[in-house]
């Protein structure tokens, strides 16, 4: 139930008329402001001209003409770091990884519950949320030639190379830069990085792993800063 504060603004994008006022009516009951598209122009208009900051979105996968996986695509090539949820009936283990891959922030399987829904939002804001205090207490993490700004999701990389991150993106790669030279395990990483339960049959670390190394190595098959220790898990090396 809602209780009279509002929490933050989430956009919600499906073609399914009877999903969105369910998913209005479920977001508003617990005191979050909604904004509704049916189709990925309406969703990109809406964030290209919000009527007020937009905190998250609830983004369905099988739309016509432009999907939810192309949508989500195209939004973080335009380095809109907004977080993104996909809502799904699809629900092999590779349509979540190429969600992930895509730059979505978590996946849900329907028909999901409402609470899990819920708190799967809730876990993500918070996320966001940390980025940001993150960037009020350390504005700049330089390790070598990585130099991370978690207040513009940003990374830079020596003197010429730079890329947005989602806030997901940024608290994992601020995790691994903080402890560099240690091993962290994936369990550590779900730990310090996800506000959930954790399926560790998943492969949600090693996705966003594989994202990161697309943005922060030069190779990102042979890298040289996010590395693999077999068996264990992932450790950041500065040189």
């Amino acid at each position: 139930m809602s209780n009279g504060r509002t929490k933050a603004r989430v956009l919600v994008v499906d073609d399914n008329l009877q999903s969105l006022k369910m998913l209005r009516f479920l977001l508003e009951d617990e005191g979050y402001e909604v904004l509704i598209g049916s189709s990925a122009d309406a969703a990109c208009e809406l964030l290209e001209n919000p009527p007020s900051p937009i905190h998250l979105m609830l983004l369905d996968v099988m739309m016509p003409q432009v999907d939810g996986f192309d949508l989500c695509a195209r939004i973080r090539r335009q380095g809109e770091g907004v977080p993104i949820i996909f809502l799904s009936a699809r629900s092999e283990p590779a349509d979540r990884a190429e969600g992930l891959r895509m730059g979505a922030d978590d996946y849900v399987v329907k028909p999901f519950d409402p609470g899990e829904l819920l708190a799967r939002i809730a876990a993500v804001l918070r996320r966001s949320r940390t980025v940001t205090s993150v960037s009020d207490a350390a504005p700049l993490l330089r390790l070598g030639e990585v130099e991370l700004d978690p207040g513009r999701l940003k990374v830079k990389v020596a003197a010429d190379r730079q890329a947005d991150l989602t806030p997901t993106e940024t608290k994992l790669l601020h995790c691994l830069m903080r402890n560099s030279g240690r091993v962290l395990t994936r369990d550590v990483l779900i730990n310090q990085v996800w506000d959930y339960d954790y399926d560790g049959n998943n492969n949600t670390v090693d996705v966003y792993i594989r994202r990161l190394r697309q943005k922060v190595e030069p190779d990102p098959n042979d890298p040289k800063y996010i590395r693999t220790v077999r068996g264990v898990g992932y450790v950041f090396q500065a040189e």
